[in-house]
């Protein structure tokens, strides 16, 4: 060692003169693992970082393991050698564990600066709490059904080029990333890299729908999406950016699209739903789009005791899913300082977050939103006339070929009774501009083609839409 290096006493290192100090030495052990689950201590220098040396007969070495064993609960085995440090014998203890409370003596401390103090029994309830908490997370709980080979290595290999990493192997490469615990993988490496993660995850889905008003009453268009986390927030982004105004600039002779909505506040939102939503609630991350404001929707509420007012002014963070945000931040796609509503704040000033029963919600204002004073029979009338085309090129998909067989007035009775399956043949008449035998005559041809089918009675029933 340096002779103008001086060991300085810390939270993961202690310094005895002599193993005359075994018992202190043995609390120092427990105080270290209990605050930090690892530490180092020697034997042979003093508090003050001089080192003195310490004499080592033939049991000495054995003599620390026994009162290591003997007076540390639960058992751990450090490692214990004989160090030249400035050309004087010392030893050295390296120990680590994570099966926290440990017990010295009978009795739990811990670390605190360079000092080992006994913990109360509310602490070391609370110790055994955030244990509890911690093996209770969800990504990095295991996923039993799930092997290797439910995981696309190209999805591995992708990310590590992206992330700077090399790749060694599969499972070598998620040990590295800490996705594998004995031999196992985790829910987060199932989620992140899984060839087919909604096979193990009902709720790894992403749901998005469009709605006519500024409410819920009438359904422009719905989506559901299914995958790896990757894949999800790039498609919410995605449907996101389709549904909202995107307006121009002009740089130079080039032309720059921008949506009426900051696309990084978008994306970091997006990201955040995904990284923070509570995976044990069987829920997707849901995106509403309104006319008047965009929002993002994830079950699971603040974590760590966090509120509303603490995320908006204080750059601070909470995970409730480390794995996950780990993996995350190795692309950049969070940062660790806890700057993610900052930033969506500095780009939305008036973005609004909050808790709805068990759900967060962030919401965006729509800047090219106008409030009309449009009358619900208007709306209604251009909802059926400026859909049409949308659903044509969804339906289309839906029906194959059989969408073709239908003229524009079946097509939009499809329409009205998706949005209103309850609707009558009056109701129907009136919106289409035609009579009510009309009507009639083409719910007939609809029936007959199997394209919907009555429910329940004339007065009281409802419409259901077949899908063949």
């Amino acid at each position: 060692m340096n002779s103008y290096f001086k060991l300085k006493e810390s939270e993961t290192l202690e310094l005895k003169k002599s193993t005359a100090q075994l018992k202190p030495a043995v609390i120092s052990i427990v105080a270290m693992l209990n605050k930090h689950q690892e530490g180092k201590l020697y034997f042979g220098v003093k508090d003050d970082g001089t080192i003195v040396g310490q004499e080592i007969g033939n049991d000495t070495l054995r003599t620390i393991s026994q009162a290591i064993s003997a007076h540390i609960e639960p058992r751990i085995y450090p490692a214990i050698k004989q160090v030249n440090l400035q050309g004087k014998t010392c030893i050295e203890l390296e120990f680590r564990g994570n099966e926290v409370p440990y017990f010295a003596h009978g009795r739990a401390y811990i670390r605190t600066s360079d000092e080992d103090k006994p913990l109360s029994v509310k602490e070391l309830e609370n110790l055994i709490l955030r244990k509890n908490k911690d093996q209770l997370k969800w990504d990095r709980s295991i996923c039993k059904e799930a092997g290797l080979e439910d995981l696309d290595e190209e999805k591995v290999r992708f990310f590590l080029k992206e992330a700077g990493r090399e790749f060694s192997g599969l499972e070598n490469s998620l040990k590295k990333l800490k996705l594998i615990d004995a031999g196992k993988l985790t829910n987060a490496a199932v989620i992140l890299f899984g060839k087919k993660p909604e096979d193990f995850f009902p709720n790894a889905r992403l749901r998005c729908a469009v709605f006519a008003t500024n409410d819920t009453s009438y359904i422009i268009d719905m989506q559901d999406y299914t995958g790896d986390l990757f894949n999800l927030i790039a498609e919410a982004e995605k449907y996101i950016l389709k549904n909202i105004h995107i307006g121009m600039r002009l740089e130079g002779l080039k032309r720059i699209d921008v949506p009426e909505i900051a696309k990084e506040a978008i994306r970091e939102a997006i990201i955040n739903a995904f990284c923070h939503r509570d995976y044990y609630e069987y829920d997707s991350v849901n995106v509403a789009i309104f006319k008047n404001r965009l929002e993002i929707r994830n079950k699971g509420l603040l974590y760590g005791g966090l509120t509303i007012e603490q995320i908006k002014t204080e750059m601070v963070s909470e995970r409730r899913n480390e794995l996950i945000a780990e993996i995350f931040h190795e692309i950049h796609w969070i940062e660790k300082w806890g700057r993610g509503i900052s930033l969506i704040l500095s780009m939305e000033p008036e973005a609004d977050f909050k808790e709805v029963g068990t759900q967060f919600i962030v919401t965006f204002k729509r800047k090219y939103f106008e409030e009309s004073e449009e009358s619900e029979e208007k709306v209604e009338e251009r909802k059926v006339e400026g859909w049409s085309e949308r659903w044509s090129e969804r339906w289309s998909e839906r029906w194959s070929e059989r969408w073709s067989e239908l003229n524009e007035n079946q097509r939009k009775i499809l329409i009205l009774l998706q949005t209103n399956p309850s609707i009558s043949k009056i109701e129907l008449a009136d919106k289409l501009g035609i009579n009510p035998s009309a009507v009639q005559k083409n719910l007939n041809t609809l029936k007959k083609k199997r394209f919907l089918k009555r429910v329940g009675p004339a007065r009281g029933g409802h419409w259901e839409l077949i899908d063949e």
